[in-house]
């Protein structure tokens, strides 16, 4: 959510900005703007729309200066209007704003500066960011000990950039949001998320909650909670921009479906010696909780069946929004599992947070190193499934399954035997993601894309996966669509059911005769039943075949769908990998 970019170097600075901003479009935005500063003069270009159909009109490129700061963003205070565009400006015009995040006190901070005779001339929140400033350095502060006064006042979640027309400087500071620095000699990014400057350098510092960044000719980070400049390490990441990039693929969804073999080969290769030692604070804990949100929670509660099978455990899965209502049950021997793509996700950073309150041992599960997740947690475990650009998740999901299952059968001592049994898997992935495939499920793709609603129905493992796949389908194409537990539908929802009404049935060897006596109760009211499955039933209309899978079924049932969901998003018009009014980090409440 909102995409920010900072650089300051030997290069000029607007060209590195925009292609930043361009690679920060998979976080959702509504509008972009750039600002630099040549010859101690701020300039500032700003308007709505995608990135380069404002560029075309206002020309990025031609903005002079070799430092300054980008913006995407995606509104929260405030229409989707060039005012209310980043970045914004001081009264006096010298200091400038680009942030990400909520100012929770804002309305507060606001009537402070208008009774001190400041003007606004937005309806964001940020504004009051650079004018807070400019009243600390009327005050008699310097720059940087007015940024760090006026971020003193601020409540709520931020990532923000600053810059004064008169110093050579970025300030950066972050708490709650994502914000990570990248070094090239005596040329400085600082960035929402590592692609933006990926193509520079390999070279990272990830930045901690309460840390307050300055970039010159040097680096120096100072931390509001220890009141005192402090040192981060500089690591170096293993991937690099040409994994983050398209390739031959039309979007990144596409390309990011097609990975998931390989994305299953890296979630596995995680240290045995690290998934031991979660597994043995998973069996000496008295309560195991899983907590998510959106597709990471679904993968969780696939897991949770596999846990019950395979360990004979029972694990409570919570969304992480609705986390705070199960605290009263942690206790300092209970365990958190955190599971989230990026690790800045802010209801699940606010759960894991409030379970560390508790006295509880957390665990995260995570794709991002160095993300807030994983500093906030006791242990944890990378996926390894490498830049998710998309919005949605696809592989990332994946992952996340492969290695909670893993976690369950390391519990009773299979983990080498079940990483073998991957080995089938693995095929698998890789016929359902060829080009036949997808072929096949375009067909189905042209019979829906008109359709208003999609019903969803499986049993077991098999309802987190029609669970996932109901999301995966709405959140990208904007079809109606909605997941139940098989044996749910006679309980009210059949009563939906009318001539053609497309029904999308998960079928496994476990549930086989209930789940297609369900799919039955559909067709007989009219239903027209796509059936997931390993082998054909005459009750399928549209069969899509997939092997059986056993306890991996909601990794190799879930690829198809991911598939069918992207077909209709572009048969209908859609951009799959950004829809409309999603982020792929929400890091506001």
């Amino acid at each position: 959510m909102c995409g920010i970019i900072g650089y300051i170097g030997d290069s000029k600075a607007s060209p590195i900005l925009l292609n930043g901003l361009r690679r920060l479009e998979y976080r959702g935005y509504d509008s972009a703007g750039m600002a630099t500063i040549n010859d101690n003069k701020i300039e500032i270009r700003k308007d709505i729309g995608r990135i380069d159909k404002i560029n075309s009109k206002i020309n990025f490129e031609e903005m002079e200066g070799t430092i300054g700061i980008g913006h995407t963003r995606w509104a929260t205070h405030g229409g989707v209007t060039q005012a209310n565009a980043h970045p914004h400006t001081s009264n006096n015009k010298k200091i400038v704003v680009i942030h990400n995040g909520i100012v929770e006190n804002f309305q507060e901070l606001r009537n402070f500066l208008k009774d001190k005779g400041f003007k606004f001339y937005s309806e964001t929140d940020t504004e009051i960011i650079p004018n807070l400033i400019e009243f600390e350095m009327k005050e008699g502060e310097g720059f940087e000990e007015a940024v760090i006064a006026a971020l003193r006042r601020l409540e709520g979640y931020y990532a923000v950039l600053v810059l004064d027309e008169d110093e050579r400087k970025i300030i950066g500071a972050r708490r709650g949001s994502p914000l990570v620095a990248g070094i090239d000699g005596k040329n400085f990014f600082i960035a929402s998320d590592i692609p933006a400057f990926l193509e520079h350098t390999k070279k990272v510092m990830y930045l901690y909650d309460s840390d307050v960044i300055i970039l010159d000719d040097k680096v120096r980070v100072f931390n509001l909670i220890e009141n005192k400049f402090v040192s981060r390490t500089i690591d170096s990441i293993e991937w690099d921009l040409e994994q983050a990039m398209k390739g031959d693929f039309d979007h990144f969804m596409l390309k990011e479906i097609s990975e998931q073999v390989d994305t299953v080969k890296k979630a596995m290769s995680n240290d045995k010696d690290i998934v031991e030692k979660i597994v043995g604070e998973i069996k000496k804990s008295k309560g195991v909780f899983f907590v998510a949100c959106g597709t990471a929670y679904h993968a969780c509660l696939a897991a949770s069946y596999v846990f019950s099978k395979v360990a004979n455990m029972h694990i409570n899965v919570v969304l992480a929004s609705e986390f705070k209502n199960y605290e009263h049950f942690l206790k300092k021997d209970t365990l958190v599992i955190a599971v989230s793509q990026s690790g800045e996700t802010i209801d699940t950073i606010d759960a894991v947070k409030a379970a560390r309150e508790k006295g509880s041992k957390v665990i995260s599960i995570v794709n991002v190193m160095g993300s807030s997740l994983t500093r906030y947690s006791d242990d944890f475990l990378l996926t390894n499934a490498g830049p998710e650009i998309c919005v949605l998740a696809t592989k990332s999901y994946t992952a996340q399954v492969v290695l909670l299952n893993l976690l369950a059968y390391a519990i009773v001592d299979k983990l080498d035997e079940t990483k073998s049994k991957l080995n089938y898997v693995w095929n698998t992935i890789y016929n359902l993601t060829t080009k036949t495939t997808r072929d096949k499920i375009k067909e189905l793709a042209e019979k829906l894309k008109d359709e208003q609603n999609i019903f969803l129905i499986g049993r077991g493992l098999q309802y987190s996966t029609a669970l996932e796949a109901a999301l995966k389908i709405k959140e990208v194409s904007y079809i109606h669509a909605e997941a139940f537990a098989g044996g749910e539908l006679k309980h009210g929802t059949i009563a939906l059911i009318e001539e053609g009404t497309p029904c999308i049935v998960f079928v496994s060897e476990e549930n086989e005769k209930e789940i297609i006596s369900n799919a039955i109760e559909v067709k007989s009211r009219g239903g027209f039943i796509i059936g997931v499955a390993p082998k054909r039933n005459d009750v399928f209309d549209f069969w899509i075949k997939v092997p059986e899978a056993n306890n991996f079924n909601p990794i190799v049932q879930i690829i198809p769908i991911q598939i069918l969901a992207y077909q209709l998003a572009v048969l209908r018009g859609c951009d799959p990998d950004k829809p409309r009014n999603l982020a792929k980090s929400v890091t506001v409440k």
